[in-house]
This record gives C-alpha cells, structure tokens and sequence, in this order.
C-alpha cells in the first residue's frame, strides 16, 4: 500500500506515503553524479546527473524506494502485487531489473520528454539482487514539472499512460483507477445544492456536504479518489512553506493508521515514512510514522560531485516543542 502524488504552486513537488507492515532499513541517500551501477542483463553505466531519495543500501548500491534527480525528473515505486509482471531477457530492449530502473533513469535522462524517446524499448527482467532479496511486484509514476506517466508492466506488456491526475496508489492497474474516479464527477468542494428533487425542500446543514460519497477506507482504489479529490481541490499560497504543509497534508488524507489495515500475515499496516521532493530546488523533505516533525535534506554540489553515496539516517524519535 503506498499513495504518489506530484504537485505544483511556483515550485514543483513530487512525494509519496510508504505504507508497510515492516521496515528496510531505509535512508536518506544521494547518490552523486558519474556513480557506477551494474546491471543484471550486462554492462554499467555511470549517472549523469546526481539523485535523492529514501533507499536501503546493500554493497554499496542504493535501493531506491523513490528519487528525485538534480533536474527535476522523479519516480516512485509503488505495490502492483500480482499484475506486474517480469520476465527473460528480451532481444533488441533495454533489459532492467525493477530495482535498476529509477536510478538507470534519473540517472540518464532530464526530463519526461527526453526519457520518452526510449521508454517504450525498456523491458523489466524477473531477476533478483540476491538470493535473499526477491523483487517486489512494483508499477512506477514517473514526472517532471511538466508532465506525469505511469509505467505498468504486466504479463501482455509494457503499458505506459499519461497521467494527468497526478496520483497513483496501488492495485488494480491504472486504467481502472482512470474509469472508476468518473463514479465521483458529482462530489464538490462548493456547498452543497439540493439536486435530489425539486419536488422537496432538502438544505445542507453543514460545511462538506458536497463530497459526501468521498471514499474513506484505506483499498487502493478508495485512496486514489480521495488523494485526486484533496489534491485537485487544493488551495494554497505559493511559498515553500505554505505548499509544503499542503503537500503533507494531502499525504495525511491518506495515511495509514496502525491498527486499521491488517495484512495477510496478521501485521499491521503503517504509513512508514512521508516525503516529498521540492524538484526545483533539490530539498527533500520527510516525516515518520514515530516522528511528524519534518526534516528536511539539501542536495549540495558537494553531495552531487563527491566520490561516493551521501547517506542520512531517518530522524526516528518524536520531535516537540515545548512552549514553556
């Protein structure tokens, strides 16, 4: 479970809740330009362009859970459990595994539109990193301050959609997501007007009336609508603070409450972390499911040149100011 959304007030921003029933270790890392990754099907290549995100480091290769790099291009990983599909190397494609493919792309391309020229020739190979680390079934939303895609490969294929909602959760695939939100075209953010019968005399008695019918269960579907609603709807000033709170805000909407969501296994479901990316700037900003104060992380040029990874601990413990 996990909820991406990308957002724009003077600046771009681009973020996601993870939502798990476990931890991974996960970090802050900056991974510099002209670092060298090899891949599964062969070869390496060294980025071009330098990267942050929250990742798990694992012999010295970051695995990114989403990134931003230093041109704005960012993608997240999201659960796509028993639709994505992986398969054997392919002949004449870009063959990656899935946790090869955000730092292969942020790390070559600065922009959706150049990363367009060659996206559709890239296929995702079912190979692992180790033994004792298998792939997760991933779906990907990829953007730039101009434009937003989601990348779904399942078993009849790579499918590539333009995204203008700006939003994507998790099961079922993102063509159902784009048909199922018309079932809410009736819910509005303006006071709620008697469209039930003119034949009765019916008044809202309250503020909101207009989105009742909002979905408020945690279901993938469910957070989709209701992130789009709150993100579509957004009203806020143009400064880095103001369109930060918002930004986490909307986020909040769809936080996962421990206790609330129960997985297969009997754990508990949490939103893990939250973050969000101010793209223009190179600031990466989070909070945790322990700790909601917002710490924030500057790509530096020194991060962005340096030889190796720059790696940040998650600041775990509640952070509160006491007023007296």
């Amino acid at each position: 479970m996990c909820t991406c959304i990308t957002f724009k007030t003077k600046d771009h921003y681009f973020g996601r809740n993870l939502d798990l029933e476990y931890r991974f270790n996960e970090k802050v890392v900056i991974t510099p330009r002209n670092y060298e990754f090899f891949l599964k099907a062969g070869g390496s290549f060294r980025t071009k362009y330098a990267m942050i995100g929250i990742a798990t480091i694992m012999d010295s290769y970051p695995l990114y859970a989403e990134a931003t790099n230093e041109k704005g291009l960012s993608i997240a990983g999201l659960n796509f459990p028993e639709n994505a599909y992986y398969g054997k190397k392919q002949k004449d494609k870009i063959n990656l595994t899935p946790f090869e493919l955000i730092p292969w792309i942020l790390g070559n391309f600065a922009s959706v539109e150049e990363l367009e020229t060659v996206i559709r020739h890239i296929y995702l190979i079912d190979q692992s990193f180790s033994k004792n680390v298998p792939l997760t079934s991933l779906h990907y939303m990829i953007c730039d301050a101009k434009h937003c895609l989601v990348l779904e490969q399942t078993r009849d294929g790579m499918h590539i959609y333009s995204n203008s909602i700006g939003v994507l959760t998790n099961n079922p695939p993102f063509s159902y997501h784009l048909i199922n939100i018309n079932n809410y075209l009736n819910l509005t953010s303006e006071i709620s007007r008697n469209r039930f019968s003119n034949k009765i005399k019916l008044n809202a008695y309250g503020l909101g009336m207009g989105a009742i019918g909002l979905p408020g269960d945690n279901s993938p579907s469910s957070r989709f609508v209701r992130a789009a609603f709150n993100k579509l709807n957004s009203v806020c000033d143009a400064n880095e603070e103001s369109s930060l709170s918002q930004f986490f805000h909307i986020l909040d909407t769809v936080a996962v409450v421990k206790g609330t969501t129960m997985s297969p296994d009997g754990k508990w479901h949490i939103t893990v972390y939250s973050c969000c990316c101010n793209t223009t700037k190179g600031i990466f900003y989070y909070k945790t499911y322990s700790n909601n104060q917002i710490t924030a992380i500057k790509m530096t040029e020194e991060n962005k040149s340096r030889n190796g990874l720059t790696i940040f601990n998650l600041e775990e413990k509640q952070q509160i100011h006491y007023a007296n």
